[in-house]
Parts: structure tokens; sequence; C-alpha cells
């Protein structure tokens, strides 16, 4: 008794001090790492823990209590009020000019000090999106377009440009490699969206501080960072969901854990997704009429091909696909200056199908018995040491060294044929990423680096006899005798606050990019060249202004100028862009187009100028537009051409013309976006984007559509936050697409629009979250209530019907 009393005269004072508070998400209830506690007591403020919590006594003598975390709302209250609270809740916030950004210089700055137009999707916002692939997260931003030729893809559209003209950025390392090729690209699937922090678009060009290929813009995609724990006690956190989908009946399951020690910290994420053929809408406006049912499909039995009729028509049969994701971040950190990251990533899929070509028709009949791309695999290792400690130097230090291994494989076999034909590429690009930070008298702050890439394409092919397995030589996607392309750069950047109105920023890199190919057997193709050897160098600029005068006013203006060096795709692929168009006697309406190599290649390049006005109206409202124009040089279009004095060649059975990429005259663009946000209340908040983007080449003398256009697009969306309850009621919307605006015989899939082009849509949708428990979810969304049947511009499938998905996620 008499120990038990001294213990507690001598913890009751500690305890009498001491003071924690745990920061919540109102909504989610999840414990909010980073926010900052001030008062009116000078050089006082308190940041909560990995845990949530924050000590508060050193707050007792002051007369108010300001509560902050970025993208929430702030909370004013006093001591007394937040010391009888225990726990605090925040409301998330629609208004995020305040938002640290990454990708704009590759060190984080504010949105406010940024001249270009920045999106930013949190993780809060992928969680209650609850979408199935980072393509749609993409999507249902309202300001990024995305095409799909099947579902096992997704394709981002930036301002007009697609595929190798925009640039995919993971933890500061670039997935685009030689053989991204310049139609529709589905890579951007293989990012697992449950192992994000953050994603970040940039949009205009970004060679400044990217180089080659950010055209467009860049997407960049952050993934979960370790954590550290506060004290010796070490730290256990994870979660997991099961979602269903109705429109393909998708199971997804998904586990993430985090262990932590002072020092040392860890998170693991594991997925696995299984969609099912995907059902269209069965509410089909006028102009739709019959197109793209599926009355039909292709299955073999015992190595005969049957044509077989399909009980739904709204059923895409040759969609179905499963996805598996792994990923794993370790974190060591000696000191506070320094800290080591680990980073693997791992993507593979089953064979997913390509819809499109499934669903082609040749003499009456489906042409392709198999069309399918094998498993995809995609592996990222990469070691990465910061520094923080200042010297003369660097504030802030950042080198990437990473390995990339990339293998993609297509299967083609016609109906009736037993050969089948297998395309395998194999990519390999080792980087080397360094990056600074300085911050220099007189409010300058100076960035520099240096990039090394490398990649290495191995490309072979065979034909097999699926009934007797014999095998034999075929023509291969890209150089048999290998490829291999280098990159090498410097830059700088420098951001000058000339006063609490005024930001100047500017910036130059200089690019140098070689590509060797070899054309070991043209047995297939009888080219009139062996090799093909190119070296480029380009100077790239920005500069910029922001000013900021009162009444929460901005402008901005930028000019920038783009590159973008001719990969191993552009130069060298042989490929069939397109199958014959036929009536439904068999009569061929049209023909393929067949791409063949061009070894004559020039750099594609960009001149852009962004004009920005943003205001904020009574801290509730923030509207923001953005006007842009790029003129367009050397554009890479395909047109036609001749091989060995011909225009026209077999292929696959059939006569096709021969076409190639080729640097057009020249071509412009010009658009602008508008955002609406509106936080009504703490609990009710609206947002709307609309986007338009116009072009044309000039050839010749006359103008001509540019392909990879979008329509008019945007997204309305209105938001309810309570206690324990998030909800959302949104528009997806998308204006016509003429087909007078299509560039035919390109990269725009006319042939799977209609006669008209492709009709405007709508689609109403409603979600919800409700926190049953502290450490439970429920989720419930219905996308396309109506059953609308509608098509995106350039797509190749339907999208989905009438969607239920319900998604159950434990957390610990």
């Amino acid at each position: 008794m008499k120990k038990f009393l001294l213990i507690t005269a001598f913890l009751f004072p500690l305890l009498s001090i001491s003071q924690v508070i745990v920061f919540r998400d109102k909504s989610t209830l999840e414990s909010l790492n980073g926010v900052v506690i001030t008062s009116d007591l000078e050089n006082v403020s308190v940041v909560s823990d990995v845990r949530g919590r924050a000590d508060i006594s050193v707050f007792k003598e002051s007369n108010f209590i300001s509560v902050q975390f970025i993208g929430y709302f702030g909370e004013s209250t006093s001591f007394g009020d937040l010391k009888g609270k225990g726990v605090f809740y925040l409301t998330e916030s629609s208004y995020f000019l305040k938002e640290l950004v990454v990708s704009a210089a590759k060190f984080d700055e504010k949105a406010s000090d940024i001249p270009q137009q920045v999106q930013v999707v949190s993780r809060n916002d992928m969680k209650f999106q609850s979408q199935q692939t980072s393509a749609d997260v993409l999507q249902q931003t309202g300001n990024v377009f995305v095409q799909k030729s099947q579902m096992g893809g997704g394709s981002p559209v930036l301002r007009g440009f697609e595929a190798n003209k925009v640039l995919i950025v993971v933890d500061g390392i670039r997935m685009n490699n030689a053989i991204y090729r310049g139609g529709h690209l589905q890579d951007v699937i293989t990012i697992d969206n449950n192992m994000l922090e953050k994603v970040e678009v940039v949009f205009g060009p970004g060679s400044v501080v990217y180089g080659s290929d950010a055209l467009g813009g860049v997407m960049h995609f952050h993934t979960r960072n370790p954590i550290y724990s506060p004290d010796s006690v070490k730290l256990i956190k994870g979660g997991a969901y099961m979602r269903f989908s109705s429109a393909n009946n998708e199971n997804t399951v998904h586990a993430d854990f985090q262990l932590s020690g002072k020092r040392w910290g860890s998170v693991t994420s594991i997925t696995y997704s299984n969609f099912g053929d995907l059902r269209q809408g069965n509410s089909r406006n006028p102009f739709i009429q019959d197109y793209w049912r599926r009355n039909e499909y292709v299955e073999t039995f015992n190595g005969r091909d049957s044509i077989l009729k399909n009980d739904n028509p709204n059923i895409q049969v040759g969609t179905a696909y499963q996805q598996y994701d792994f990923f794993h971040k370790l974190g060591f950190k000696p000191s506070k200056y320094v800290e080591h990251i680990l980073n693997i990533q791992v993507s593979t899929s089953s064979d997913v199908p390509r819809y499109d070509r499934l669903s082609q028709y040749r003499n009456g009949r489906l042409r392709w018995a198999e069309w399918y791309y094998g498993p995809q695999w995609r592996i990222l290792t990469a070691y990465e040491v910061r520094w923080s400690k200042k010297n003369k130097m660097f504030d802030q230090a950042r080198i990437i060294g990473s390995r990339q291994q990339i293998e993609q494989t297509r299967h083609t076999r016609l109906f009736g044929n037993p050969w089948k034909t297998s395309q395998i590429e194999e990519v390999e690009v080792l980087a080397i990423n360094a990056d600074f930070a300085k911050l220099l008298p007189g409010r300058n702050e100076f960035r520099y680096g240096a990039e090394y890439a490398y990649n290495d394409v191995i490309s072979t092919a065979r034909m097999e006899n699926i009934n007797s397995s014999d095998q034999q030589k075929a023509p291969t996607r890209y150089p048999d005798g290998g490829s291999q392309m280098q990159s090498a750069a410097l830059y700088a950047t420098h951001a000058w606050e000339i006063s609490d109105r005024w930001i100047l920023s500017d910036g130059i890199r200089f690019n140098y990019v070689r590509l060797d190919a070899l054309f070991d057997d043209k047995s297939f193709f009888p080219f009139p060249f062996s090799e093909a050897t190119q070296s480029h160098q380009a100077v790239n600029g920005n500069l910029g202004v922001v000013f900021s005068p009162r009444h929460h006013w901005k402008f901005s203006l930028v000019a920038s100028s783009g590159f973008r060096a001719p990969n191993v795709d552009d130069l060298a692929k042989v490929f069939e862009t397109s199958g014959p168009v036929t009536d439904a006697q068999g009569n061929t309406l049209e023909r393929g187009n067949l791409i063949v190599p061009n070894p004559n290649l020039k750099p594609e390049l960009t001149y852009n100028v962004d004009l920005g006005v943003s205001k904020v109206i009574e801290n509730k409202v923030t509207v923001s537009t953005t006007a842009f124009y790029t003129s367009y040089r050397n554009a890479l279009t395909i047109g036609p051409s001749l091989l060995n004095e011909s225009s026209v060649v077999l292929f696959d059975g059939d006569s096709s013309n021969v076409v190639t990429m080729m640097n057009t005259a020249t071509a412009y663009l010009y658009g602008g976006s508008a955002q609406l946000t509106a936080n009504v209340t703490k609990a009710f908040s609206m947002s709307s984007t609309l986007n338009y983007t116009y072009a044309r080449i000039n050839e010749a003398g006359e103008e001509t559509p540019l392909d990879h256009i979008p329509p008019l697009y945007g997204k309305t969306s209105f938001n309810l936050q309570l206690k324990r309850f998030r909800g959302e009621f949104f528009v997806m919307y998308n204006g016509w697409k003429r087909i007078e605006d299509y560039r035919l015989g390109a990269e725009d899939n006319e042939a799977f629009a209609t006669e008209f082009g492709m009709p405007a849509w709508y689609t109403l949708n409603i979600r919800t979250s409700t926190q049953l428990h502290e450490k439970l979810m429920l989720q419930v969304a219905l996308e396309n209530i109506l059953d609308a049947n509608y098509r995106t511009f350039s797509s190749n499938v339907s999208a989905p019907g009438r969607n239920l998905m319900i998604t159950l996620r434990g957390s610990f």
C-alpha cells in the first residue's frame, strides 16, 4: 500500500500536466497525422503523430487555439473546450489551394504558388470512390479523359495528347519506355490504386523537369511511404477490403499492413481482382440503335472454331480478365536528416482479351478466333536516399536508382486457322535520377538535377499450330536484332518570390537521346535498310509568373516548350493498326492499315502558353479557369506510305494499306477548362468541371482534324459529410464527337463509332460510405443509374451499364 501511494504521488503531477487529444476524420474516423495546433502564444505549436495524438498541455495559458490540417476545414477553439473532448473531429474540405504538390518541381510547394494547372487526387478520395483501376481514378476527376480498347485498359488523354505523348511517373521514376506506343496505351492499369497516397496531374508541357514525352502533361502517382513510430513502441496498422461490382461481376480482395519502429518502417499491399465479362447499358438513344451489340462470339472445341449465339447481346463476351498486384516499401531512417527507401512493385495479369479485335467481322463472320494480350508483367525495383540537412550545395536532395522489367505478349489467330501467332516483347529499363533543392537569399529557390536512362528491347515471335503443336517463325513487332534507347539530361529551375503578391518561375533543360535498332531477318518484310540509328538533342525552357492580389484572386501565366524523341515503337514497329471493314455480305468496304518502320523521324516539339485565373469567394467558393494554346511542330501521325514501291501488301490473309508514322508539317491545339468548388456548409459541398479542346493539322495548306482530341466533357458532383457518413451524387457527361471531326484512318477508331460519330451521353451516379464501427466501413454505390448505353470517344468497348458496387472495409 505504501508503494502504491508513492507511485501515485509521483505520477499524479505528470498526469495532470499531460493532456493528449486524438484527431480524427469526421466521416471515416481515421486518425490524422500532421494536424498543426497553434495559439496566441508565440513560438508554440504542436503536431499530431502517426496515431493522431497531440499533447496540448502547452496551451493551458492560451486564450484561443487554432487547429489546421491540409485539405480540411480549420477550427478555432479554446483549451478548455479541447481538453474536454478527448477526440477532436475534422471535416475534409473541397478547397485545395493550400495543398502541397511535388510534380511541378519534384519538391514540395504550394499549389497556389504554381503557374501550371494541377489536379490532385487524395488517398481519402480514392478510398471513397473505390474505383477498379487507376485509369478509372483519373477519369473520376472530370479533368482527365480516358479511352478504352478493352475492359483491361485505360488510356489517359491530357489536352489532346495521349499514350507516349503524356508522361506517367511513379515515385519519381518514369514509366514511359522505348515501346510506349502512339495509339492508345493501357499501361496505367498496372499501377494499383490501393497502394497510392495521392495522384498529381500537371497539365501542359513538363519537359523541363521530366524530359521527353511530357507534351500534354505529367501524371505522377505517389505510393504510400513508411511511417515511423514516435516512440519506442512498435506500430502495427493495417486494413483489408472486399468489393463486388454487378456490371462485370467483379470480385476484388485487398490487404495492406504497416510495421514501424522508431528508425525503420515498412508498408505492404496485396490486391487480387477477378473481372467477368462486362455488361453494357440497355437504354440506347436513337443514334446508337443496334450498334455495339455482341450478338455472337467464338469458342474453340477440340481445335475447331465455332460461332455461338450470345443469349444476352449486352454482355460483351471477351472482356473478362484477372489482375494481381504486390507492393512493398521498406524505410530506414538512421537520423532525422537521412532516409533510405527500398521500393518494390509487381503487377501482372491473366490473359487480357482485345475486345475490339474479337468483335471485328470479315466476309460476313467474326474475323478472329483469338486476340489477347498474354500476362503483362511490370516489375519495379528502386532504391532511394533522401537528405534534408542543409549545406552549401543543397537543402534537400533525392537520388533514385531503379530497374524496371516489362514483358508484353500478343497472341492472335484468325477464325478457322490453326496457326496462332505470338509476339513477345521484353524491356529492361535502368535509370538514375538525382534532384536537389536549395533556398537562396532574397526568397529564391533553386532546383537542379540530372537523369540517365537505358532501355533494352528484345522482340521475338513464333507461330504455333494449336492442333499439332508444330512451330515456325513469325514476324516480330520490333526489330529482331534488338533495340536500345538511351537518354541523358541536365535541368535547373528557379522560383523567386518577389513579394507576397508576385512569384516568378523559370527553368531550362538539356536533353540527349540516342536510339539503335537492328533488322536481322527481313524475310517477312524486305525493308530497304538493316539498321536504324538516331540521336537528338533539345533544349527546353519555361517562364511563368503568379500574381496574387488581395481579395483571394490568383492570375497565372506560363510559357513552356515540350520535346519528344521518337522511340522504338514510333520508328521501327510493324503492326496492323486496323483490320478491314466489311458489310454483312462480306464485301470489303475499307482495307485495313499496316504500319511499317520509318527510320527518318524527327523529334516532336511543342510551344505552349497557359493563362489561368481563379477567385476564392468568402473562403467558401472557388472559381478557376485555364486557357491554353499549343503550337505543335513535327507532329507524329499515321499517313500513307510505300513498301518496295507498293502501297498495298498482303498481311494475315487480307490486303492492307501501307502506312507509317511520319512528321506532319504543323498542328495547333487550343482549349480550356473551368472548375467550380463550393463549401456551402461544412457538411455540404459541390463541384463542377468542364473541359474543351480543339485541334487541327495543316497539311499542304489544308486544315484537317488531329486525332486523339476528346469532345467537351466534365463532371458535376454534390457531396455530404456527416459524422460516420459520406455521400456523393454526381453526373459524368460528354458532348458529341461528330464524324467530320475524326481523323479518319488514324487513331480515332471511326470503325467502332456510329455513322454520325460518337453520340453525347451522361450518367447519373450515387455513392455512400458508412462507418459502422471505428474499424469497419460499408460502401455502397450505384453507377449509371439510368443504364445508359454509351462509349467514350475512340473507345472500342462499351462502358458499364447500371452497376451496383458494394465494398466492405476493415482496419486494425
